[in-house]
């Protein structure tokens, strides 16, 4: 029995076995990679200002304290017991108003002493008179010697020195007893009493304190450069001071509001303090209500300097690291760029920024933490603006 084999074309083996081959390297491939690759992040929703460019005051604040535009130490000319005190502690007190009556009934004695001395003097100036003009036609006729006469006109002019100096006598006496009664020398508050009725005061007793506090002076120190660089910028002295009148202070109270009266910067002090290196300032604000008393603390607010031209952004557009400041910029493409930058002045909730950025770029204000250079991100609907 002969035994038949079946011959199968060489071609069609071939293909069969290149697709099996094919089907089993797919497999491998799905089951080493576990998963497809993964798709692009999406783009992270920000919202963004633009860098705004225009000139922007430069403010700067200092620590301030208060003071009377006048503090008059109110004492006596005059020695004697406090018999009344006329004014409420703590009042708003005029000008001449008596604060404090001492007894005045050894000075009304001492006036009624130099009255009785002023009219004997006056008594004999008229007797000498009198003498005068009984003798002088008889030293004419030479019936008397001409030295007597002499020596009548010069008691004559003797008693007249008495009598100014008995008037004067009698001025004192009366001013004396006028300065009984302690008046007030400015229009201010009153202190507290420094005495109590049926004490024993003299001229260098201080019984109270009168503050003129409308208007009210503010106490501030400035560093020697910021005052330097002030005066700088004006030829003449005249026009330094003409523009100390034109800069408006701000006055921050102690509870952080802001005082609704603009004041101005009165005078600056003779020197730099060798310790600090600054010099004094005093401001001046109106205080009708009187509402600001000697002694309080405040801050001063002013603007000193312009920056022209300057470039603003928001603060929250600014991050720090490691002592360097960075923005994230959204450019044309939609991407972000993180470019380091360099920052001046605090205006406000803006910073001024000196170098790395231009006018017109958009910097990231919020959703900032969460992206990163060369990423793409989607800018909100509502964006903010740095000068708005």
């Amino acid at each position: 029995m002969t035994t038949r084999r079946t011959q199968f074309p060489a071609t069609s083996s071939r293909a069969a076995l290149t697709a099996a081959l094919g089907m089993v390297l797919l497999d491998v491939i799905g089951c080493s990679s576990g998963k497809a690759a993964p798709a692009a992040a999406p783009a992270v929703v920000v919202e963004v200002a633009d860098v705004v460019q225009q000139d922007t005051p430069i403010y700067n604040e200092w620590v301030a304290v208060l003071d009377g535009y006048v503090n008059a130490q109110i004492q006596p000319h005059v020695s004697g017991y406090v018999i009344r005190q006329n004014y409420k502690e703590g009042s708003i007190v005029k000008q001449g108003d008596v604060l404090f009556e001492i007894d005045p009934r050894p000075f009304e004695a001492a006036l009624e002493q130099a009255g009785a001395q002023l009219a004997q003097a006056e008594a004999q100036l008229g007797k000498a008179a009198l003498d005068v003009e009984r003798d002088t036609p008889l030293a004419k006729e030479r019936a008397i010697a001409q030295s007597q006469l002499d020596t009548e006109i010069q008691a004559r002019l003797a008693a007249q020195a008495v009598v100014r100096a008995a008037k004067a006598n009698v001025a004192q006496a009366e001013l004396n007893i006028e300065w009984t009664r302690v008046t007030s020398l400015v229009s201010g508050i009153a202190g507290i009493a420094q005495v109590q009725i049926g004490n024993l005061v003299g001229p260098t007793s201080v019984l109270t304190s009168v503050s003129q506090s409308d208007p009210i002076r503010a106490y501030f120190t400035v560093s020697e450069q910021v005052f330097m660089d002030f005066h700088r910028r004006f030829p003449t002295e005249a026009s330094v001071e003409e523009e100390r009148k034109r800069i408006p202070l701000q006055l921050i109270l102690g509870d952080g509001t802001v005082y609704d009266r603009t004041g101005t910067i009165y005078f600056a002090d003779r020197e730099v303090n060798l310790a600090t290196g600054t010099i004094r300032i005093a401001g001046v604000f109106p205080n009708p209500r009187n509402l600001l008393r000697p002694g309080g603390y405040g801050r001063v607010r002013a603007s000193v300097k312009t920056a022209s031209g300057a470039l603003l952004v928001p603060q929250e557009a600014v991050m720090e690291l490691q002592g360097s400041q960075q923005v994230a910029v959204v450019t044309g493409d939609g991407t972000v760029s993180i470019r380091p930058v360099t920052v001046g002045d605090k205006v406000g909730q803006l910073w001024i920024v000196t170098d790395g950025l231009k006018r017109g770029e958009r910097v990231v204000v919020e959703g900032l933490q969460k992206v990163r250079d060369g990423a793409p991100v989607k800018v909100a609907a509502a964006s903010s603006q740095a000068g708005g």
